[in-house]
């Protein structure tokens, strides 16, 4: 049970409600019992066994009660029709009782339930916000949001759904095992031998739905890998014809997971009749040895009325059993989801929020690199790299891909760690800053425009929530995008669609230009926003860049050269190593790697 120990620390949150549950399940087991006993005398009462049925009950099975004691003074008083009577009155007060009861406990089990889920869904979404990036990429999208969705939904369906299974029926099934021992010790010791061995053959009929669900999982992940490929690529699709080779690899991955669903439906299908038939081959056994214990016992052991109860109350036990073993197979099946939403929350989190932090108030001196090397899986991204950021000085970075110029600007908003070395803002290790103090003095501006399907004004103010609209109006003149959004037809309260589908390239860019602006942060990273565009855009994105950058720190990754031809230094890297620096002008009179560079993107 170690694997479900997460749903477990859940659960502990909600003890006091379990252990009302709890009681509420033991009094309804307990009525359910009282209802079904009640037969004995019922049986007694009509067969005319013994002298008189609470009598039967006391001697026969030391039932000395208040039911029965009850019972027997109204037969004695008022005679065996007033007995009927009150046989029948009691079987329905139990009964009523009993669902009463039955009825408070699932109003009890079901918003734990819900909220189990609700808390573990909500985990796995913030450990998805705290985990590095270097994480994802080793990932597919698809397998993360399969996790988040149907994996979470299969740990609701099977493993949570079956709380009852795990409480209740365990609990009614104890309840009529200990009156049917109370019936009859005999009869019931071939019963709890017969049990295990049904047990035992449920088990192994179940043990392959892990294994199955797991790779059902995978499949399923593998398909909404596809999906999201075929959305963000559709154009492309399209161009290249390739709409037959993507739709053969969807429905090959599709058809593999129907096939792993069609076993694991077969699987699941077989627990109910096969627990059905179980169990009444287990009845027919008790049916044969029951009737040779009456058969034999000359009254004066099992009675034809006590062995009728004890069918009746065993026939109460199939149901629940049959719900236990319907719930094993599910938590088998819920296991596999259960392992891959573990193994996302369980994910070790390399860059995290140091508690004892220092805040960084202000940025003030510089940014230093002190031989920093960064590997990933034993590759080096950045061997021994030292430089130094002046406050108020624009660093342009350069080189081939690869290089690590992508790299050495995500460890200064710790994007990532290094391996070795230090980086140092104001001449302290940003890792004894708080996190969140390093980032709120920073602002990115990448290659792709990332923007959220909201309004205008909130993917503007997403840096600053409590931004005015004076504040967002003059970013966004700042950054050349105003003009484009009073056209709109609503403004700044305009929807911009899934990724600011509804704007086009150079408005994307120019509206995370703004929301980079309203942060008005002293530090900004800036990875090429203009080699996607055409040339009016790129003017237009560029003087708004060059107004950012005015009286900040800049660290920009150059993707054409003429764009950081006045910066105060450039940085040339090559296979993670600094192999040039210095500002365009000397770098041309070097004669190296920078001019070739130059050369090749023909800049004058």
């Amino acid at each position: 049970m170690q694997k479900y120990s997460r749903i477990f620390g859940y659960i502990k949150k909600h003890t006091g409600q379990v252990v009302l549950y709890f009681v509420c399940t033991v009094l309804a087991t307990l009525f359910g019992v009282i209802s079904i006993g009640m037969l004995m005398p019922f049986f007694n009462l009509i067969f005319k066994a013994g002298t008189s049925p609470g009598t039967t009950m006391i001697q026969s099975n030391a039932l000395g009660s208040f039911l029965s004691n009850t019972l027997q003074n109204i037969i004695d008083t008022k005679g065996n029709l007033a007995g009927l009577t009150a046989i029948c009155i009691f079987i329905i007060v139990s009964t009523f009782l009993k669902n009463m009861f039955l009825y408070l406990s699932n109003r009890i089990s079901v918003p734990v339930r819900t909220s189990i889920i609700t808390e573990l869904r909500g985990d796995l979404y913030d450990k998805i916000l705290r985990l590095p990036i270097g994480y994802f990429t080793e990932k597919r999208k698809g397998d993360i949001i399969s996790r988040m969705t149907n994996d979470i939904g299969e740990i609701e369906n099977s493993v949570v759904s079956t709380f009852d299974g795990l409480i209740k029926d365990p609990l009614t099934v104890l309840g009529y095992l200990i009156f049917l021992v109370i019936i009859s010790p005999t009869l019931s010791l071939f019963l709890l031998i017969l049990l295990p061995v049904t047990g035992l053959i449920i088990g192994r009929v179940s043990r392959k739905l892990k294994r199955q669900s797991q790779d059902a999982a995978i499949k399923l992940g593998e398909s909404l890998s596809i999906l999201d490929e075929t959305l963000g690529g559709l154009r492309v699709i399209k161009a290249f014809l390739a709409e037959k080779l993507l739709s053969t690899r969807f429905h090959a991955i599709n058809k593999q997971l129907f096939e792993i669903r069609k076993k694991m439906g077969a699987r699941r299908d077989l627990a109910s009749p096969l627990t059905e038939l179980l169990g009444v081959m287990v009845l027919s056994a008790i049916l044969y040895i029951g009737g040779r214990l009456v058969l034999q016992s000359n009254g004066e052991g099992l009675n034809g009325g006590e062995l009728m109860t004890y069918i009746a109350s065993f026939a109460m036990l199939i149901n629940p059993a049959k719900n236990i073993s319907t719930a094993f197979f599910n938590i088998q099946r819920g296991a596999a989801a259960l392992v891959r939403v573990e193994e996302v929350l369980n994910a070790p989190v390399v860059v995290d929020e140091n508690p004892n932090g220092k805040k960084l108030i202000s940025f003030t001196g510089k940014i230093e690199f002190r031989n920093v090397v960064f590997a990933y899986d034993d590759a080096i991204i950045l061997d021994n790299v030292n430089l130094s950021i002046e406050k108020g000085k624009t660093i342009a970075l350069v080189g081939t891909s690869g290089a690590g110029k992508s790299t050495l600007a995500d460890l200064v908003p710790r994007f990532h760690d290094v391996t070795s070395g230090d980086v140092l803002i104001d001449g302290v290790n940003i890792k004894d800053y708080s996190l969140h103090s390093i980032r709120s003095l920073m602002s990115i501006v990448t290659q792709e425009p990332i923007l959220f399907n909201d309004t205008i004004a909130n993917n503007i103010r997403l840096g600053k929530e409590d931004a005015t609209e004076e504040e967002i109006t003059e970013a966004a003149r700042v950054a050349n995008a105003h003009s484009f959004i009073i056209q709109k037809e609503t403004g700044y309260n305009s929807n911009i669609g899934d990724r600011g589908s509804k704007l086009s390239g150079g408005e994307r860019q120019r509206l995370t230009i703004a929301r980079a602006l309203v942060k008005n942060p002293p530090i900004l990273i800036l990875d090429e926003a203009t080699s996607s565009l055409d040339t009016e855009s790129e003017r237009l994105v560029q003087d708004a860049i060059n107004n950012m950058m005015k009286n900040r720190t800049s660290i920009v990754i150059a993707h054409r050269l003429s764009t950081i031809r006045h910066a105060d230094e450039i940085i040339v890297l090559q296979k993670g190593k600094i192999v040039e620096r210095g500002n365009h002008d000397s770098l041309i009179t070097q004669n190296g790697f920078y001019k070739r560079l130059v050369e090749m993107q023909e800049v004058k």
